[in-house]
Formats: structure tokens, sequence, C-alpha cells
């Protein structure tokens, strides 16, 4: 079998995390497919796999070859494709892994209208609030929010985001309405589970001095939107990033609290593995993200006005 046959297969076999899967998608017997796993390790002198009878992961020289091989296959595809279409059409398979709230009532909609614009353009969407790892998943570009602790990877900033504290009206005339960030140590949160710290609230004062507040936690969920709906049933307040509280806010089921602070501040980014060359499919993409978004996206226009200082 010759090199890029070699090459093919265990790029196939690291995505679809087991041999079996890998034969189903090759149209190959399973034993094939271990055995040619073992030649490309024989002929390169080094273990790529670490193989156990429930899962596989790639070792560090595997990891390195994988990222490669992922790049000369996508780059051959190219090549391929630009003698047989237009160079500025966009063509072939992008694998896009994306946060659950922010792709379902941002992404998916981006999505579409992408594809439209590039018929030959093929899609594969995760949507999952874990961190993938972009190379042994083989995805093509993530959408992640907030800080980003991998340097690994190159990221680009696709839009802004705000925190929004709120609450409902019914809430609010059950419990009282909070005047100060302090006040909501005696109120009932609503909180983000995926945070470093659920419960302490970070915030920007009048002067531009860091703070943060305790707020006890009465629910604690791993979907933003789930805690959106709790916060409109009444069951506390929130503090929530823009993109999913804008549209409450907008149609009054919930009510911006404390606005005269700045609250924890982010941002949107797409993240790709480092690689020499970047597919067209995948620029163009990306690029298409932040025109859509931009610095101004729709869930920042939103944003209620802190209250006027009353003079005298």
């Amino acid at each position: 079998m010759n090199q890029l046959e070699q090459i093919r297969i265990f790029v196939e076999l690291v995505r679809a995390g087991s041999a079996t899967q890998a034969a189903n998608r090759l149209n190959l017997a399973n034993s094939a497919v271990s055995r040619r796993l073992k030649e490309l390790e024989a002929r390169l002198g080094t273990q790529l796999l670490h193989r156990t009878t429930r899962s596989m992961t790639l070792t560090e020289d595997g990891r390195a070859y994988f990222e490669r091989c992922v790049q000369i296959l996508d780059d051959l595809d190219e090549a391929e494709r630009g003698l047989s279409s237009r160079a500025s059409e966009l063509s072939g398979r992008l694998r896009i892994a994306a946060p659950w709230s922010f792709g379902v009532s941002h992404l998916v909609p981006a999505i579409t209208e992408f594809m439209h614009l590039h018929p030959k353009v093929l899609v594969d969407l995760d949507m999952n609030d874990r961190r993938v790892d972009l190379v042994a998943e083989g995805i093509d570009v993530a959408i992640r929010i907030g800080e980003l602790g991998d340097s690994s990877y190159i990221a680009r900033k696709l839009a802004p985001v705000s925190h929004v504290v709120a609450a409902s009206s019914d809430y609010l005339q059950r419990f009282g309405r909070p005047e100060t960030p302090d006040d909501l140590a005696h109120h009932q949160g609503l909180c983000y589970a995926n945070l470093k710290a659920p419960g302490q609230w970070l915030y920007f004062d009048q002067s531009g001095q860091r703070c943060s507040v305790k707020v006890p936690i009465r629910l604690r969920a791993s979907n933003g939107d789930a805690l959106r709906h709790a916060a409109i049933a009444g069951l506390g307040v929130l503090c929530e990033p823009s993109f999913i509280t804008f549209q409450a806010m907008r149609q009054g089921l919930l009510v911006p609290l404390l606005t005269e602070y700045r609250w924890y501040q982010m941002g949107i980014y797409a993240l790709y593995p480092q690689t020499r060359h970047l597919s067209p499919r995948v620029r163009g993409f990306i690029d298409f993200l932040s025109q859509r978004f931009g610095d101004h996206p729709e869930w920042e226009q939103y944003l209620p006005e802190p209250p006027q200082k009353s003079r005298g």
C-alpha cells in the first residue's frame, strides 16, 4: 500500500476513534485497518497510538504526525478542487465545534447563511460545552467564549460579549430589587456551572475598580438557556452573557439590574490549529463570521443604558 493511502487510513482511524468505525467508513475489513496501522508505525519507527480494548489515544509523536497528515490531505483536496472549479468557489467539508447556547441561537443561522452562499461546502457541526481537542478530533474551527487558556491554537476574536444581571418582575416583587452588588449576597442566584468559581460574580464599579460579590446559588446548571428559563420563571437572579439574555430583556420577560456597574466582559473567538496553511473554506468561514457579528453584534446593541446621575 502506498504512503498516501496509509496516511488516509491513519487520519480516518483517529477521527473515528476505533478500528471498527474507521473500517466501516473506509469500506475495509477491521483487520485490514489494524494491519495498516502496524505497517505505518513500523515504517516510521515509532508508536502513533496508545491502544487498549476500550480506548485509543494519540501518542506525542502520533499527535504531531496526525496534524501534519491532516494538512497534507487538505492541501491535496484543495489542489484537486482548484483544477476543476473556480478558485473563488469554496467547497469541501468544514468541521465546526461550538458551545450549545450560542450555537443554537446565533451560530446555526450564520452557518446556514454561509452554506447558501457556498452550496458546495459541507458542514459537520458538534455543539457541546466541553473543550474539544481540535487536532485529535479533526476539527477545523472551534467557537469558544471567554478566557483562552490553550496557546497551542490560533485565535481570532469575532465579537464582544457583556454579562448582564437580570431577574423577572415577579421575583423582584417578592424579594425586592438589589440596589448595589453587595445586595446580591441576600438574593437567590442562578449560576453557570462550568466556571472556576461559581457564585463569585465579577464587576467593575463606577471608578473602574475590579470587584466581586459572593452570591448564594439556588440553581447551578451547565447551560445558559436553562438558567434564563429559570430566571423568567421567577426562581432567582442571574448574571449571564448578553447573547443569552437580550431577547428576554427586549420582550420584557427579564428586568436588567445594577446597570451602572460593568459586569464581566469577554470575547467570542474562532480557534484553529497552527498549520502552515489555512484552507480557503476555513478562512472564508472565519471571515464571514467576523463580518456578520463584528464589534457591535445584535446582542450588545440592546444592553441597558446606565441610569443618569442626578445633579444638585
